[in-house]
């Protein structure tokens, strides 16, 4: 196994295992996105995976890999939307139960979702520290396993595998391009491309208004992120000891992005393409939009993470 983190072998292993669980979703491209920018761009669409985001592949390869010890008193977890999802629907796939610490300012879309499968939400104050220690908590009391949004690498494996998928389908691709934030898919899809097209670049997109990872990675070491403001609202955790070791050794770069250039992007697939991304998914673009003299005529895949919208709150 190369470095403690997942090997070939573990990303192989994860892809079998969630194959019967989660949805193959397909790649779409737009010519007139590609002749707008003069690149050729492919899109990975997670918007369409169950639960309507990427986190979907994490959470059912963690809760899948648990022994039945483990799977005995449930499973925990803390999060705002997408991740909080996931656990609670993989949960329910596999009869386990699930508690979900919820920031008190989620959505009330996204909290009557995870109830919806059969979730317990537990709502905290709207900070880490008051995550954190509630899932403490709750673990203590009912002896739950922690799967952490990110920080884990059954949690990595299994966002490794949409990269995966990319590659197979689409062959010979100068660049791989995804958003961060906690950098769970980041990092899964930089060893996606290590192991499987060497050859390809891996390059995150990131909201200048919440630039911890780009900070981190010129710096060497995990850069606290000041409190972060952007209509990224998937993008506003910080990395992890064990995301950001992989994104040191197999990302190239980082690049930011403004909010107007990401509502931008995200309004351009939504006009060019008919269909619907989270800002959170137009930062990609929006970096790849920004790059394009550097980026000209190269072959990009693109993975758009997710398709959680509020209806009511559209920024266009």
């Amino acid at each position: 196994m190369e470095g403690p983190y997942p090997s070939k072998q573990v990303i192989e292993e994860a892809a079998k295992r969630i194959a019967p669980f989660v949805h193959h979703t397909p790649v779409l491209s737009s010519s007139s996105i590609n002749t707008l920018h003069g690149m050729d761009l492919f899109f990975k669409c997670e918007n369409f995976q169950k639960i309507g985001a990427f986190k979907y592949r994490g959470a059912t390869n963690a809760v899948l890999s648990l022994s039945n010890e483990e799977k005995k008193n449930g499973v925990a977890t803390h999060s705002s939307g997408n991740h909080a999802q996931a656990v609670a629907l993989a949960a329910k796939i596999n009869n386990i139960k699930a508690y979900i610490v919820m920031p008190e300012t989620s959505s009330s879309v996204k909290i009557n979702a995870v109830r919806g499968y059969g979730a317990e939400v537990i709502l905290c104050a709207p900070n880490q520290q008051a995550r954190e220690g509630t899932v403490d908590e709750i673990i203590k009391k009912t002896g739950a396993t922690l799967i952490h949004p990110y920080n884990n690498y059954s949690i990595i494996a299994g966002q490794a595998t949409a990269a995966k998928e990319l590659i197979e389908e689409i062959k010979n691709l100068d660049i791989i391009m995804t958003p961060v934030g906690g950098g769970g898919l980041l990092s899964g899809s930089a060893l996606s491309a290590h192991y499987f097209s060497p050859q390809t670049t891996v390059i995150a997109g990131e909201p200048a208004n919440a630039d911890d990872a780009y900070r981190s990675l010129q710096k060497g070491e995990i850069v606290p992120e000041n409190p972060p403001s952007t209509i990224a609202d998937g993008l506003l955790t910080s990395l992890g000891d064990k995301t950001f070791d992989i994104i040191k050794k197999h990302v190239k770069e980082i690049v930011t992005v403004s909010e107007e250039e990401i509502i931008a992007a995200m309004r351009l697939v939504w006009e060019r393409m008919k269909i619907i991304i989270e800002p959170s998914s137009a930062v990609p673009l929006a970096a790849a939009i920004k790059s394009k003299e550097r980026f000209k005529g190269k072959r990009i895949g693109i993975i758009i993470s997710g398709g959680n919208v509020d209806l009511s709150k559209l920024p266009f």
